[in-house]
């Protein structure tokens, strides 16, 4: 995936001067998965489960060299490969090795956001390998070829309009089919695609140490198939997603799943920890598993979180269990949806972890995306001080001489202003003789006050309301 993080205010405004659809479509769906997320907060002790979340991630993230070699250690003992990659560029080598070694030809893929971030589809695509998204929404996305819009539902940025339009397009179906037929059209291409690959590709919500097990959450059914159905599986992992122990495990899929979607527990939870079991030599065949892959792969990807990690401000983002509760909440993201954030992470998300995964300079725009209104932080499952963090990469931006030049000049200007008392006076009440029409080009106030309404000023500044009020009054009376 192109990354354009560095453009978000251009991007921005173009989806809202050319997209005027996309508000409403992003935000009746973030706000119907935001009440469904308070709805069932209601029948648990919401804040403890949220303090224990933080505590066992925190737990994880500061032993996490040791979290880690017991993943390794449990999971090769299960019969698993393990594999290391630092770059984006090592996850391509090893699954070209696994094609190689496997004559893959296709490829059916579970929901990921980290294949998103390593450009798997497009690292097998020149391999000459066929790949299917297989869950419904990056399925969708995949015909139309564009990145994903959210964490959780990466085509809420389409309507049913869009995506009738595709589907009779691609498949024939009827301009006015039902979301059952549509489902049914991409069903009839993927069920095919399940039962002919050479190899499943998903990510994982989490790893358990002290078992060496991949946790995998979704809805549809389609992560089951692929994982079960090819002869190999490949889980790419982030090595932030490992849990300590197993009794770790059914907190963090409960809370989860309540923070994304506001159900108790996903529709399916698969719990994978070897292949499918061989009979071993002179054993009876019915000992054999019929399902499963032979081979199983799991693939711990750094691709920068060390480096977060090692940030003494920015590494409690990796407690994240991406669960896109901090996007539904979000009015800003709800305004444009996740493309113009310009890459994989979007919304106070991608605010706070794209700087660091990317680099400041190509996403320095991003942290002030943001009103700082702490919805983002009030309902994150795991506690992430979002608001903190963005203040921080603020003023990093700042530091750097990465934030625009006229903003700069411009709180230099304001700053030199402020501390003078007479000047202050001065400005607040030239500005309260400017006429609101010419307030809306002023270099201060200009970008500000695009897709805003100027506040009338009050007659009075502020500091002569507080003089008039605090000075006696006549009679003595209180």
């Amino acid at each position: 995936m192109e990354v354009r993080a560095d453009r978000y205010r251009e991007l921005s405004a173009r989806i809202l001067r050319d997209s005027p659809g996309i508000t409403a479509a992003v935000t009746g769906a973030a706000l119907h998965f935001d009440a469904s997320r308070r709805r069932s907060y209601e029948g648990v002790d919401a804040e403890a489960w949220r303090r224990w979340a933080e505590a066992v991630k925190t737990h994880s993230l500061t032993h996490l060299d040791a979290c880690l070699e017991e993943a390794e250690r449990n999971l090769a003992l299960n019969g698993v490969r393990v594999h290391w990659a630092e770059t984006a560029a090592d996850v391509h080598a090893i699954l070209a090795e696994v094609v190689a070694a496997h004559a893959v030809r296709r490829v059916v893929k579970g929901k990921s956001m980290l294949s998103e971030e390593l450009a798997v589809n497009e690292s097998l695509g020149r391999m000459g390998v066929e790949v299917f998204e297989t869950d419904l929404g990056e399925y969708i996305l995949q015909l139309l070829d564009e990145p994903p819009s959210h964490i959780l539902g990466p085509a809420i940025h389409r309507s049913l309009e869009d995506i009738r339009a595709l589907f009779r397009r691609r498949f024939g179906t009827p301009s006015d089919a039902t979301p059952e037929t549509l489902a049914a059209a991409a069903r009839a291409v993927l069920r095919e695609a399940f039962l002919t690959a050479d190899l499943g590709i998903t990510g994982a919500n989490f790893v358990v140490a002290e078992t060496g097990t991949v946790a995998l959450i979704e809805n549809e059914g389609n992560i089951r198939l692929t994982t079960s159905a090819p002869r190999v599986h490949v889980a790419l992992v982030g090595i932030e997603k490992v849990l300590p122990r197993w009794d770790d495990l059914a907190g963090f899929l409960q809370l989860t799943t309540r923070a994304a979607t506001g159900q108790p527990i996903g529709c399916f939870v698969s719990l994978i920890q070897a292949p499918r079991r061989r009979p071993a030599q002179g054993s009876r065949p019915s000992r054999e598993e019929p399902d499963g892959p032979t081979d199983v792969h799991v693939v711990f990807v750094d691709n920068g979180r060390t480096r977060v990690l090692a940030d003494p401000e920015a590494w409690e983002v990796l407690r994240c269990v991406r669960c896109g509760a901090c996007l539904n909440a979000c009015p800003v993201y709800r305004q444009t949806g996740g493309h113009a954030y310009g890459w994989v992470y979007s919304g106070p998300l991608g605010a706070v972890l794209n700087p660091g995964l990317l680099g400041l300079p190509q996403a320095a725009t991003l942290p002030f995306a943001s009103t700082l209104c702490g919805a983002c932080q009030d309902v994150c499952p795991v506690r992430i001080p979002i608001p903190k963090l963005l203040l921080d990469w603020r003023k990093r931006s700042v530091d750097e001489g990465l934030a625009p030049a006229a903003e700069s000049r411009a709180m230099k200007v304001y700053a030199a202003v402020a501390i003078r008392p007479a000047a202050f006076r001065l400005a607040t009440r030239l500005m309260r003789l400017v006429p609101a029409p010419l307030r809306r080009h002023l270099p201060f106030l200009a970008t500000w006050s695009k897709g805003r309404e100027p506040p009338v000023p009050s007659p009075r500044s502020f500091l002569r309301l507080w003089r008039d009020e605090a000075a006696p009054r006549k009679g003595g009376g209180p």
